[in-house]
């Protein structure tokens, strides 16, 4: 039963693992049943990551999945930390000046090549055509974002990234629900706020999960 908490430990892919083995059957064709109980406790994790949970289980745990998938160390046992990676060359986009001046410090502090930090789509697009980037931290939503629901920002940006330099993408996001429907455009994700070392071990994950040559 569902004890109202959610594991932030090295031991995150054990209870993954426990999670998919229980919700996964919901992704079947046609979905597996769950029981009553099962449905409140996957509703009650999902309300934690303020995940809309007045629709059906399978569409719940599809995004929360996503979510934890991309916050997973991959191959990590159980009191192993993320692998440290190497010196990588790492592009910012964030539109609050403060929090890309301290990502920017952090990231330069760990031994990182910057490029940027950037504000906008645009601006990141172009840069990204002059320099070699290894792995780009991109808020999902941007000050300059379109206000008519398309898409835009840093979702825009990490799927042009991928299609025209094969750059990977760390998403940076409170938005807990656009994180979730774009998973499958980042190598990991680390939801706000965030501390420094969720950030560095976020770009751990990235490189664990081998979308980063370290």
């Amino acid at each position: 039963m569902f004890d109202g908490t959610l594991k932030a430990t090295p031991d995150e892919n054990a209870e993954l693992a426990r999670l998919g083995q229980l919700y996964d059957g919901l992704l079947d064709q046609p979905p597996v049943g769950i029981p009553a109980e099962a449905q409140a406790d996957l509703a009650a994790m999902a309300r934690i990551f303020d995940l809309d949970t007045d629709r059906p289980p399978t569409e719940v745990w599809r995004d929360l999945r996503a979510v934890l998938t991309r916050q997973a160390v991959p191959g990590a046992g159980a009191g192993d930390p993320p692998p440290a990676p190497g010196a990588l060359t790492l592009m910012v986009v964030e539109d609050d000046p403060a929090l890309a001046a301290d990502l920017t410090e952090l990231l330069t502090a760990a031994g990182h090549g910057v490029v940027g930090p950037f504000s906008d789509a645009a601006t990141a697009t172009t840069a990204a055509g002059l320099h070699a980037i290894d792995l780009a931290l991109l808020d999902i939503n941007l000050a300059d974002d379109p206000g008519d629901g398309s898409e835009g920002g840093g979702v825009a940006l990490a799927r042009t990234l991928k299609d025209t330099w094969g750059v990977p993408a760390l998403f940076l996001s409170g938005d807990v629900a656009a994180a979730a429907r774009h998973a499958r455009l980042a190598s990991a994700l680390v939801m706000k706020p965030y501390t420094g070392r969720e950030v560095l071990n976020g770009i751990a994950r990235a490189v664990a999960a081998g979308a980063v040559a370290p």
